[in-house]
């Protein structure tokens, strides 16, 4: 069992920066790959990003990429999101999910995939 919480949103204005956290619990944090999640109101969840377990790959969505950066620190539990060029668009909730199998591929993009979720942080972007 993994606890998630993130923490970290807020609002922005546009070309701001925010960066999101997520904690774990549990003493396993290093079994799971994580990734980062997102939810505008009236849209579907949408994949942000993924870290495997020990860090050294990742993948962002094509929207964020080169704007966000994803990293965790095993040895604190604890993953994040660095938003740098907000937009307007990026305003979501923002979720962090625990995927503790092996996934590959373009399926690490898939909200089913992972196991536990968190409760969301806001992030508003204004322009």
């Amino acid at each position: 069992q993994v606890q998630l919480v993130e923490s970290g949103g807020g609002l922005v204005q546009a070309g701001g920066s925010l960066r999101l956290s997520c904690a774990a619990s549990g003493r396993t944090f290093s079994s799971y790959s994580m990734g980062w999640f997102r939810q505008a109101p009236g849209k579907e969840r949408e994949f942000v990003s993924f870290i495997s377990r020990s860090g050294g790959s990742t993948y962002y969505a094509d929207s964020v990429k080169g704007r966000f950066t994803i990293s965790r620190d095993n040895a604190k539990n604890t993953v994040y999101l660095q938003m740098n060029s907000l937009k307007p668009e990026d305003t979501a909730v923002y979720y962090c999910a625990a995927d503790g199998k092996i996934t590959i591929g373009v399926r690490v993009t898939y909200p089913d995939v992972y196991d536990y979720w968190g409760q969301g942080t806001q992030v508003t972007v204004s322009s």
